[in-house]
């Protein structure tokens, strides 16, 4: 592996660390019951890192933003296929803001929403783990 590569994967795998720290939390929220607006949220982040860890890992700069369609549209013009994962990022969009402040678009987060944002975001994760062929 070229030592660019090796750099590249090393930060990738940093972003992957910090995704797997979300996952962690959401599971122990699901299992003791805790907020499912914060599973939401960190759902949302999950996804976030592991778009950012693909860019990272080809070595592509993105801006300082947390915009899943735009970080979408950065990966898709890696690989087309990233296409497939819109339907995700759209529902996990609204959980940025929206779980975190009073006044949001869903007084009451229900569990289906919880463990859908869940889903997403492992859907996310899976994919782009497959597209770099590591383990983590």
């Amino acid at each position: 592996m070229k030592k660019n590569n090796k750099k590249n994967l090393i930060l990738a795998r940093e972003w992957f660390d910090k995704a797997k720290d979300d996952e962690l939390s959401i599971k122990a929220i699901l299992k003791e019951k805790g907020a499912p607006s914060t599973v939401c949220f960190l759902s949302r982040q999950m996804a976030e890192k592991h778009l950012k860890a693909f860019l990272v890992f080809h070595n592509k700069p993105f801006p300082k933003i947390h915009h899943l369609d735009r970080l979408l549209e950065l990966c898709m013009k890696i690989d087309k296929s990233f296409e497939e994962l819109k339907d995700e990022t759209i529902v996990l969009s609204d959980y940025y803001v929206e779980t975190r402040y009073p006044g949001g678009w869903s007084e009451e987060w229900s569990w289906k929403e919880a463990r859908e944002a869940f889903d997403n975001s492992s859907r996310i994760k899976e994919f782009v783990l497959e597209k770099i062929k590591i383990s983590i």
